[in-house]
């Protein structure tokens, strides 16, 4: 195997683990979202929220593996 197969393959793993975790991530947190929302239905707009805000730091780490993916490559 020459260094670009070692690198495409890093690339592929480094994405692979990126995307997986957060997927998994976001899949528990709208679990729990729904969840809340069925023993508090009163609390809609806070659980919401709380949720958006949750998803969007979970989705980061996946746009954070995207960037060392591309360093990786382009390097």
């Amino acid at each position: 195997m020459d260094a670009n197969s070692m690198k495409m393959i890093a690339v592929a793993i480094t994405m692979a683990v990126g995307a997986m975790a957060p997927a998994i991530g976001i899949g528990n947190i709208g679990a729990k979202a729904m969840e809340a929302l069925g023993r508090n239905p009163e609390a809609e707009s806070s659980i919401r929220t709380t949720m958006i805000l949750a998803i969007a730091f979970a989705e980061a780490v996946a746009i954070y593996a995207l960037v060392v993916a591309l360093i990786i490559k382009f390097t």
